[in-house]
Formats: structure tokens, sequence, C-alpha cells
């Protein structure tokens, strides 16, 4: 994670939202298993298609990770951006807090950029009357220094929900 935040330049945040320790677990498990499946037919065989399977598991784990970000006037989550002036209130929520806005609280029209292993994250309203979308709903590891980039110094995200 970066934050920086300066008097002449309005809070970044960057984060990249990766795998937790069990996800990182199934690379390599699922390179022994593509082994273990060939190991009748070949040894060699076995190794290569192992070693393939791990790089390919690797890359797709670090491709599905997204980036969330507020730089440049924007929040950004994974491919999706929105201009911060057309934020509204800044939720911050913690793991029970997720869960209910994902649950009984989830608005179908809401964007979510959402990975389980990330225990918070933030809910943000969107205030263009033109945008069908209601809020964002972000994981991420780090809420509270989000909440801090997408909102003026002078205002406090609300807790809890």
């Amino acid at each position: 994670m970066h934050t920086t935040s300066s008097p002449d330049s309005p809070a970044t945040f960057s984060e990249r939202l990766w795998p937790g320790s069990a996800g990182w677990l199934v690379v390599p498990a699922a390179a022994v298993a593509c082994g273990l499946v060939l190991l009748p037919v070949g040894t060699t065989l076995a190794v290569v298609v192992a070693a393939i399977a791990l790089v390919v598991a690797t890359v797709v784990a670090v491709m599905s990770s997204p980036r969330v970000q507020v730089a440049d006037g924007e929040l950004r989550a994974g491919s999706a951006h929105i201009p911060l002036e057309l934020l509204g209130t800044v939720t911050v929520l913690d793991r029970d807090g997720v869960r209910r806005a994902m649950g009984p609280d989830l608005d179908a029209r809401a964007f979510v950029c959402l990975r389980t292993w990330v225990g918070g994250g933030v809910r943000v309203e969107v205030t263009d009357p033109a945008d069908p979308t209601p809020y964002w709903i972000v994981s991420s590891r780090w809420p509270t220094a989000l909440a801090d980039a997408l909102v003026p110094d002078d205002d406090r995200p609300a807790t809890g929900a």
C-alpha cells in the first residue's frame, strides 16, 4: 500500500488486492496436482507440465488481483473509474459491515470490487444523477486510509455499517 498526502496535492492511495495466504497456496498445489496426474505417463512430462502450470497459475493470480487507487482526481477499482467530484458519503466497512453490505443491504445496481479474503472495504455513494449506480463497494486492507483519500480533511467518513 502507498498513501501520501500533502497540503499542495490531494490525498492519494494505491493498493493491490493480492490473494491471501490460502490463495497463494493454491498456486503450487495446482501445479503439483497437474504434475501428479501425468506422472504415470512419464516423469519428464509430469515435471514440465507442473512447471508450466505453476507459471500459468501465478500469472492468473497476479492478473486477477485488481488495483484500488485514488489518484488524478479519480477513484479506480480494477478497470472501473469515477471522478471524485461525483462521490458522496464514504462509509468504512469492517468484515461484518462488508458481509451486511453484500448481503441483505445490497442494491443490485451497485458496483462491487470485492475480494473475500480482504477483510474490510468502503461503501461510497455516487451522486451523479445520470449514473444508475447508487454506490460502489470496494475491498481494501486499509479502508480508513482509502476513505481518507476519498474525502477532504475536514470531512470524516462514517464508520461501522
